[in-house]
């Protein structure tokens, strides 16, 4: 199915400016529902490219510290499907960032996954990363949400079979999200050696930008990544400016600070 306007056309923005677009995460709700809109525009003024809206869950198995953390706080401030359906709407009305929704499984299959497709859609949403559903039991989800006009995102691992690659080539659309390690999500001192080829080996089966997440957490890693994919996913670093700031009035500059960080040398190698 055709990719999300907005995600084909900021991915080909950045490809035709020589750098890699930045996917930013956020944990909806944390430190609060009603100031997550104004952390994701504060990211986009610095630069983020696509936004990756984290609905927060109880048992995030994928993720490190950080994001388990800011997913508690979350719950806690009253998060849930719908509210961060309505934060969308919020940051849809004031921007017209890539919007994808980043979730577990649980909380989506409650909501009801037709009525998260129609909702989703009214509400500005571009596509969903479905981060626990196996790939070889994706047909009827992927159907659901593509009739709606989402995209849906895969993730590819080191770990994956030829066979398992193949099929996150053909579900995913917008574009395919690589683990560059096996594990959780974390900040790292460098990103995986390992990556590139396993990028080599997904652009041969399909022609989908390619992002890189796990462990992105620097401007130097998200300029080596820009070498060998299309974009750089970053989340726990950007988690902890939230849990170390976020009762700080300034903690929207400090984001926009960082994803700046993160973007300028590519921006300034031109």
């Amino acid at each position: 199915m055709e990719s999300s306007p907005r995600i084909k056309r900021r991915f080909a923005q950045r490809k035709f400016q020589g750098r890699p677009a930045l996917v930013a995460y956020l944990t909806a709700g944390d430190p609060s529902p009603d100031l997550t809109p104004e952390l994701a525009l504060a990211l986009e003024r610095g630069g983020a490219d696509i936004l990756e809206l984290g609905v927060p869950f109880s048992d995030p198995i994928a993720d490190g510290p950080v994001i388990q953390r800011a997913s508690d706080r979350a719950l806690h401030a009253g998060a849930t499907v719908a509210r961060v359906l309505e934060i969308a709407s919020r940051i849809r009305e004031r921007s017209e960032i890539p919007i994808l929704l980043f979730s577990y499984m649980n909380p989506l299959l409650r909501f009801g996954f037709d009525r998260l497709g129609e909702e989703a859609a009214r509400r500005g949403i571009d596509g969903v990363l479905l981060t626990d559903l196996s790939v070889e039991e994706a047909a009827e989800p992927v159907a659901q949400l593509r009739r709606h006009g989402l995209d849906t995102v895969f993730l590819a691992a080191p770990t994956s079979t030829e066979r398992r690659l193949k099929l996150v080539a053909e579900y995913s659309s917008g574009f395919i999200y690589v683990v560059s390690r096996t594990g959780v999500t974390g900040e790292q001192d460098s990103v995986a050696a390992g990556v590139a080829p396993l990028v080599e080996k997904i652009r041969i089966l399909s022609d989908l930008p390619v992002a890189v997440g796990f462990g992105v957490s620097r401007a130097e890693h998200v300029q080596a990544i820009g070498q060998y994919a299309d974009g750089a996913v970053v989340g726990s670093a950007l988690m902890r400016l939230v849990e170390d700031h976020g009762s700080d009035p300034g903690l929207p500059a400090r984001l926009e600070a960082f994803a700046r960080e993160l973007t300028t040398p590519a921006e300034a190698s031109q």
